[in-house]
């Protein structure tokens, strides 16, 4: 009696790091910036290195997001002085849930994010 060893797909690995960047998306739509995009900040930045290109877009992106949402958050703070601000925050939190959602269907295609440093889309 002989066993045949079947190995795993050579998919896996890509599989792995294809989720984590899910995660982060998923990390930056839930409402406690605080702590959820930060943690989504490090899984980026600890991701990117060794991941796939096309999820490396992907976290690239995730990083881009992070920190321009942060300097449009700041600038909206700031102008909130002079009442325009409290117009433009809600806009800051719709241009990030659009950016994830966008995100996520190329993820879901698995396909590389095409502009990952544009600064809207």
């Amino acid at each position: 009696m002989s066993q045949t060893i079947t190995p795993p797909p050579p998919s896996a690995a890509p599989r792995a790091d294809g989720q984590m960047a899910m995660v982060v998306y998923i990390l930056y739509l839930i409402p406690n910036p605080a702590i959820t995009h930060v943690i989504g900040l490090i899984m980026a930045y600890v991701g990117r290195d060794n991941a796939p290109d096309w999820v490396r877009t992907h976290y690239t992106f995730q990083i881009y997001t992070f920190w321009l949402i942060l300097l449009y958050f700041v600038i909206s703070l700031a102008l909130c002085l002079v009442l325009i601000g409290f117009v433009l925050l809600p806009l800051v939190g719709v241009l990030l849930i659009v950016r994830c959602a966008l995100g996520l269907v190329y993820w879901s295609r698995s396909e590389p994010y095409p502009r990952p440093t544009n600064p809207l889309f």
